[in-house]
């Protein structure tokens, strides 16, 4: 298996070992009609490459609805972290509910109530939904980072893009020490692709800073960088206090020439995650 962790998997992709390859995707499609607006124009008319959908949220049937074919995958749903707007899972497990009406808010909430078997169920779930609504699905992530920071929440994130031969988001390198566990090693023992780099955003959402900075110091190689589109709407500005920051980058990726004009002077290359897909399954 090749070692993603260096450019090698570029060459792979078809581009040169120096070159710097940038997936932005979108996170949260489905959660909103705000965020199904911004994330499919942004795919449409903007820079977007990639996308992912919350299976379990009330707006994902709708987000099914208006599919035409991009990039899109699932943002394994474990989390519900509004307080005025929850959504639960769609196996109905009880390990997996707050009391409250849905999923839990927090990380760790989940980590401590959560049955690993009615966490498999449930996600493999809504990768199988996705795919019964019509999406070709191109990828797996992590909402809230849920089942990237512990080993056993971890092992099914793994185990579900072996089973549906997908590549995932994957947290960098330099995170390892901290996590406390070889997340990219055993990812690459079991065949699965990813980014060789990924951009956290300091405040979880609001991207214009970040990507303008990340855009002239990217390594060779594939990166991914995440935003969160979503329209200006009185639904969203009702439940999500950092709706000001979706909104932001919703412009900013569909609507501001200067993006593509940084995009252009960098000389950055933009792909999905369809590229990495067809790479894995190659394989």
């Amino acid at each position: 298996m090749a070692h993603t962790d260096s450019p090698v998997l570029a060459e792979r992709l078809g581009y040169g070992a120096d070159d710097r390859l940038l997936i932005i995707n979108c996170d949260d499609l489905g959660s909103s009609h705000a965020a199904n607006v911004g994330v499919y124009e942004s795919l449409r008319q903007g820079v977007a490459t990639s996308a992912t959908l919350m299976v379990p949220c009330p707006w994902a049937r709708q987000a099914a609805a208006m599919y035409l074919g991009e990039d899109v995958g699932v943002h394994l749903t474990l989390n519900a972290e509004y307080d005025l707007y929850r959504w639960g899972p769609i196996t109905h497990a009880p390990s997996l509910l707050d009391g409250d009406g849905g999923f839990p808010r927090t990380i760790t909430d989940v980590w401590d109530h959560a049955d690993l078997d009615e966490v498999r169920r449930e996600l493999r779930a809504q990768i199988e939904r996705a795919i019964l609504w019509g999406f070709d699905v191109s990828h797996l992530d992590s909402h809230m980072g849920t089942l990237q920071l512990r080993p056993e929440f971890f092992d099914i994130y793994l185990e579900l893009a072996v089973e549906f031969r997908l590549p995932i988001r994957m947290l960098g390198a330099s995170l390892e020490k901290l996590v406390g566990f070889p997340y990219r090693r055993l990812a690459q023992e079991e065949g699965v692709v990813f980014p060789d780099h990924f951009i956290v955003l300091p405040n979880g959402v609001g991207s214009r800073r970040t990507i303008e900075k990340a855009l002239f110091e990217l390594r060779p190689g594939v990166t991914e960088v995440y935003v969160h589109p979503a329209a200006d709407t009185d639904e969203l500005r009702a439940f999500a206090r950092d709706w000001a920051s979706r909104v932001d980058d919703h412009h900013f990726v569909t609507h501001d020439p200067g993006l593509r004009a940084l995009i252009e002077r960098s000389g950055v290359q933009l792909i999905g995650y369809r590229e990495l897909r067809a790479v894995m399954r190659d394989d």
